[in-house]
């Protein structure tokens, strides 16, 4: 998840009748969205340039001692982007294909995200090139704890702040505000989100990304005269995003008629009984355990549906796929599931398609409401928590919408209108150090 040593001026344009014979990487197609979207707008070519670009690139070698007593040295990123509006702000992923580039693309997306959202801070994500399956669990512990301790004058709660993602979960967040809490002398809650409650992390949280992927879907479907109830849903990837969006659209009226996890898809075109499958959370790889009838991940794609949630990995619909989608409505539950030729295929047939960085930032919006419990040192009811994600959703959604409107642009191109335009407000504002 190309090198990025290609400069966002000459990715601003792509045919949409290439194929790819090699996965874009999440760098490669952060730029090409930075360099289409600035086209639209006034911005300082210097602005633009910058944002082209990290601010740090942190690399690190990690040496874990296993339970057999070998020892074997890991390599891990911490890549931050840009901190114009706020502290640094991004997820850590522990994952065998973790690569510098595709942090950096990460971490843009993540600066885009907190930007539309409206949130105080930046964009940063982090990962260990690592595959967490297969590490004990006091193995995981003793790599997270030594990796803090490697990134620890890189991160804090006023410096950046990260989260869970791919391979990590509450507990590894919990190791790393210990390990950093130890290392500081006293208890800092703040460095992390995503945190058990127990240890300053929100209600709320784990759930969040799908709620807001749910919020959004409502919303773009009642703006598109499509009642929830005559709606049908295909969700790829049961994980934490997808299996909370797939529940709450079920709850609201919709039908789900397909949901997937890594062997495969569940597919009824009467309904599924969402509630009755385990997510990956809660029972991995169960998702077509007990189906008469399984389905891969690219056919579930390829359903006809009124609505697409791909809420499972990066570039999931590409140019050679874009063609066969038949959803009206594609709303991006993962980050960056549709790569940047598959944007103007889809936009060619008519698809209306939801940015990652506005669907699913339920998640780094939360984590925000956690960052002011934190710091604060008072908890939110679990009831505030889902109100108040759903006035930051529907406020955000309102904003972007208003840009489709006015401008007759796509929902992405709408999207990174508004997060550059806050973005590039700040650089204004702020300057350049000499």
């Amino acid at each position: 998840m190309a090198s990025d040593e290609q400069s966002a001026s000459t990715t601003s344009d792509v045919s949409t009748t290439e194929t790819e014979t090699e996965p874009e990487s999440a760098l490669e197609t952060a730029r090409r969205q930075l360099a289409r979207a600035g086209s639209q707008l006034e911005i300082d070519d210097a602005i633009r340039e910058r944002l082209a670009h990290p601010a740090k690139v942190h690399e690190v070698t990690i040496p874990l001692e296993r339970d057999d007593g070998s020892v074997e040295v890991f390599t891990g990123y911490r890549a931050q982007h840009d901190s114009v509006r706020g502290p640094y702000k991004g997820g850590l992923r522990f994952h065998p294909e973790v690569s510098r580039d595709e942090c950096v693309g990460l971490s843009m997306w993540m600066t885009w995200k907190c930007a539309v959202m409206d949130l105080p801070f930046g964009g940063a994500k982090g990962g260990i090139v690592v595959n967490p399956k297969s590490l004990s669990s006091a193995e995981k512990e003793r790599l997270t704890r030594r990796f803090t301790q490697e990134i620890r004058d890189a991160i804090g709660p006023n410096r950046d702040i990260p989260a869970p993602d791919m391979g990590t979960d509450p507990a590894t967040m919990a190791w790393i505000m210990d390990a950093y809490s130890m290392q500081e002398g006293e208890t800092i809650p703040g460095v992390v989100t995503g945190k058990p409650p127990a240890v300053g992390g929100s209600y709320g949280r784990e759930e969040a990304p799908g709620r807001s992927v749910a919020i959004v879907t409502r919303e773009t479907c009642e703006y598109l005269e499509r009642p929830l109830s005559e709606t049908t849903v295909a969700v790829q990837g049961f994980g934490s995003v997808g299996a909370s969006a797939a529940r709450l659209l079920e709850e609201w009226g919709a039908t789900i008629v397909a949901v997937s996890d890594v062997n495969g898809a569940v597919y009824d075109p009467d309904g599924l009984n969402v509630a009755s499958i385990p997510s990956h959370d809660e029972e991995p790889e169960a998702v077509t355990r007990n189906a008469d009838d399984v389905l891969d991940n690219d056919a579930l794609l390829e359903l006809d549906v009124d609505v697409l949630i791909p809420a499972a990995v990066g570039n999931a619909i590409t140019a050679d796929n874009a063609d066969k989608i038949q959803a009206d409505l594609v709303v991006e539950g993962a980050n960056g599931p549709t790569t940047f030729a598959a944007d103007s295929i889809l936009a060619e047939q008519g698809v209306t398609v939801i940015p990652d960085i506005l669907a699913n930032a339920g998640g780094v919006t939360v984590s925000y409401f956690e960052w002011l419990q934190d710091i604060n040192r008072r908890s939110w009811s679990l009831e505030r928590v889902n109100d108040e994600l759903e006035t930051e959703m529907v406020r955000a959604w309102n904003a972007v919408r208003s840009e489709v409107d006015d401008r007759g642009v796509r929902w992405r191109d709408a999207a990174y209108v508004v997060a550059l335009s806050r973005i590039a407000a700040a650089h204004d504002a702020r300057g350049l150090w000499p």
